[in-house]
């Protein structure tokens, strides 16, 4: 097996990375852009249901929602095919809903492990109140590369006042997947509620660093049925930066990757050695070699260790001109924290700070829909931007979906989950 395997569709792949530069407004198209080098989309949303056990303040959902019925797995598998049909391999897919635990377990363990045979990245996106360690084992076992816990004072879960107190829920999730060789995210909405201790949270992932690789934090849009309503001038990217970097301990490097549009997402990387934050990231150019040169290197998410090593083996024995830039980049973040890292005995953790800003229902931007780099797969109306998709979901999920029949083709409708003939099936528009 080559150390630096190559994507098994890497002309196809080729192909879709130059329209998906293409795409980009021509701003966005620099050396460090993830977005059509490293990727032909960030990521695709499968909602395998609009279900919840939760009722959220700031909830994306809309209020027909809960009425609506699961969509039959054959057009979930048929989603599935459509997003490796226009992505590739590789594409990670976020496997989420409402919360994707209520579906039917081996439904889910099914869309799972249908995703990794298509040579997809599939992600659990839950609340965690019914992911429970046997099914986190079950997935992974299925192919499950991620597991993402959404955990914040919006969820008003009983007994819990302040998001220090939700840690004890935190430590209990990070237990369950201890272990198993998922990725472990942790998802966290932030609105006034909750500014203040953004760097409390962040000192609590670092801690757990062992387990937790990703602390996503999305920011309070006015969307779906939720209660909250326009979010304050305190929440802006500048500010929600600069306390993630207070939580840290360190001058977060957030310029330094660039997803597609740049007011929509904020990236950096960081490694945790003795507790403590270093960057790996002074500049971008670093970053934009790697990219350059691995283009075509299929670095698969499940187990990160492995790849990582395996990587830089190869690396060192056939990419010399990166081999070099790389080593000299280590030199210089060994040198400027050698202390910390002797403190640490050179173990380090990497941990991955991410920024959503998503926007309010009533206040889409155009160029931002059109640069979106997370997208929903939606069947009929095919791959639509998650803040379009958000604003509008109910012209979505109550459109009739398409199945296969014996008796031939029919339409699923959400709201009865009812099949019916093609000609009986009501438009979206007409649903209450």
């Amino acid at each position: 097996m080559a150390l630096l395997p190559t994507f098994p569709d890497a002309a196809q792949r080729r192909e879709r990375l130059r329209q998906a530069r293409e795409r980009l407004d021509a701003r966005f198209r620099v050396p460090h852009q993830v977005l059509g080098q490293r990727f032909p989309m960030g990521c695709v949303a499968l909602e395998i249901t609009q279900r919840c056990n939760l009722d959220c303040t700031l909830c994306y959902l809309s209020e027909n929602s809960e009425r609506t019925k699961d969509v039959p797995l054959e057009a979930v598998m048929r989603r599935l095919e459509q997003i490796r049909e226009a992505y590739g391999c590789g594409m990670a897919v976020q496997i989420t809903g409402g919360d994707p635990t209520l579906r039917k377990r081996p439904e889910l363990v099914a869309i799972v492990r249908r995703a990794t045979e298509l040579g997809l990245e599939p992600a659990l996106f839950t609340n965690g109140i019914l992911a429970h360690r046997d099914l986190l084992q079950e997935l992974a076992a299925a192919g499950l590369c991620d597991v993402a816990f959404h955990v914040d004072m919006t969820q008003e879960r009983k007994g819990f006042a302040s998001e220090e107190s939700l840690n004890a829920v935190r430590q209990e999730y990070i237990e369950r997947a201890r272990g198993l060789g998922l990725a472990v995210i942790f998802n966290t909405t932030v609105h006034d509620g909750n500014f203040h201790e953004i760097p409390a949270l962040v000192r609590f992932f670092k801690k757990h660093a062992d387990v937790v690789g990703m602390a996503s934090f999305q920011m309070q849009a006015v969307t779906g049925r939720g209660e909250l309503t326009d979010r304050t001038d305190t929440i802006t990217v500048k500010n929600v930066r600069r306390k993630i970097s207070e939580g840290a301990g360190i001058d977060i490097r957030w310029d330094n990757v660039m997803v597609g549009h740049p007011e929509c997402n904020s990236v950096a990387f960081t490694v945790v050695t003795g507790g403590r934050s270093v960057n790996i990231h002074e500049t971008p150019d670093f970053f934009a070699m790697v990219l350059k040169e691995l283009e075509d290197v299929y670095l698969p998410r499940a187990n990160p260790v492995k790849t990582g090593l395996r990587t830089a083996a190869g690396v060192l024995l056939t990419r010399p001109r990166l081999a070099a830039a790389g080593l000299v980049h280590v030199a210089k973040i060994l040198g400027r924290n050698f202390g910390t890292f002797l403190r640490g005995g050179f173990v380090v953790r990497k941990q991955t700070y991410f920024i959503h800003n998503f926007m309010d229902a009533e206040h889409l931007v155009g160029e931002r829909c059109t640069n979106c780099v997370f997208r929903v797969a939606t069947g009929e109306h095919g791959f639509v931007s998650m803040c379009v998709h958000n604003a509008q979901r109910d012209r979505f999920i109550l459109t009739p979906v398409p199945v296969s029949t014996p008796h031939g083709m029919r339409r699923f409708d959400p709201l009865s989950g009812e099949l019916l003939p093609l000609a009986a099936s009501a438009p979206a528009a007409a649903a209450p």
